[in-house]
């Protein structure tokens, strides 16, 4: 059956919602993917409530979901206590662990949801959300192979890739790459040249059919701010080139940023991608965009 993917939230750090902001949306992370029966979910950001309303309306009997958080600061939980289904005795949702035995993110998932922040008890949930785990970084659920890999992020955050039947799906959001640059001085000194990524990672992305990442950044802006957890989109098609990925979905847009500025965002991307020889797409992630990807 493929994959289906679907984008619920692409903002970075703060929901923006507003006229500037209606073509890529102003809600924050949160992506779909449904590879046959399956469901995965891709942080948890305020555009996990739009998915939640939709998943209701489809009305498809008990919903079973497996959680995929990135990193729990705000822009990628805040939307879970707004999650409908999850008030539904009759769903089941797994928030998975990096590695065996890891509850961190379950247990700060649970933690918004305090008395102090948020109405409503996490134990007061209907649906039953439990804890599980990637056990050495790696785990196939239900034929579907996932991988996950730290990245360079205060927390750190983590990137997840999603592989079956010959296709793959990488989500990679909050991964500063530019710190780690093995070739940091010379791209300081000239925009344009390749960028050298440390083959970890570009090990992680290689071959995917669709690698959706953090590119918050113009190469213009991001000198005042180096160490903020995020990458120039510039980087981003570096490494998607480097790994022979098929397609690049920037997301994270900054919240900065109006439509008109994440469209020139990529389009430099695009004239890049031209310049270095690639055949590479690139396109900017949009709130309700679905993409399928088959073999």
């Amino acid at each position: 059956m493929g994959f289906f993917v679907k984008f619920w939230g692409t903002r970075g750090s703060i929901p923006t919602p507003g006229y500037l902001t209606q073509i890529y949306g102003g809600n924050t992370a949160c992506v779909e993917l449904r590879i046959d029966d399956l469901l995965f979910i891709c942080d948890g950001g305020s555009g996990l409530r739009e998915l939640g309303l939709d998943l209701v309306k489809r009305g498809s009997g008990p919903i079973v979901g497996h959680m995929f958080l990135s990193h729990a600061h705000w822009d990628h939980i805040q939307g879970f206590p707004f999650f409908p289904p999850v008030y539904n005795p009759a769903n089941t949702f797994y928030v998975y662990g990096t590695s065996r035995g890891d509850t961190r993110l379950f247990k700060l998932l649970s933690g918004q949801m305090q008395s102090d922040y948020f109405p409503v008890r996490f134990s007061d949930l209907g649906a039953s959300v439990l804890s599980e785990d990637l056990e050495d970084g790696a785990r196939k659920i239900e034929g579907v192979q996932v991988r996950c890999m730290a990245q360079i992020h205060h927390g750190p955050s983590y990137g997840y890739s999603f592989e079956k039947d010959g296709c793959k799906v990488v989500y990679a959001t909050d991964h500063e790459v530019d710190q780690v640059l093995l070739n940091a001085e010379a791209v300081e000194q000239d925009l344009s040249i390749p960028r050298e990524i440390p083959e970890e990672y570009i090990e992680f992305v290689r071959d995917a059919d669709l690698l959706i990442a953090d590119g918050q950044y113009t190469d213009e802006e991001y000198s005042t701010r180096v160490g903020f957890g995020h990458a120039r989109a510039n980087t981003m098609v570096d490494l998607a080139i480097a790994g022979k990925v098929k397609q690049l979905a920037i997301t994270h847009h900054e919240p900065l940023h109006s439509d008109d500025m994440v469209k020139n965002k990529i389009l430099e991307c695009r004239q890049r991608v031209e310049r270095f020889g690639s055949d590479l797409v690139v396109f900017g992630a949009r709130e309700g965009m679905e993409l399928r990807i088959d073999r």
